[in-house]
């Protein structure tokens, strides 16, 4: 997935938890979904940025 699109699904789940926070409270089971969800694109993008490190580095 290119990083931008990555970036920008990022964004929006973030204000998805905000807003689902804002309405549910922290410890909702849909705050606690919606979290997981962006913990899931986090680590999608971190495991994206270590490929692009090992790729320039081997260059």
């Amino acid at each position: 997935m290119p990083k931008r699109n990555l970036l920008t699904l990022i964004e929006q789940k973030r204000m998805e938890l905000v807003d689902t926070v804002a309405k549910t409270g922290l410890n909702s089971a849909a705050a606690m979904k919606i979290s997981k969800e962006l913990d899931t694109l986090l680590n999608a993008y971190q495991r994206d940025q270590v490929k692009r490190r090992k790729q320039s580095a081997s260059r």
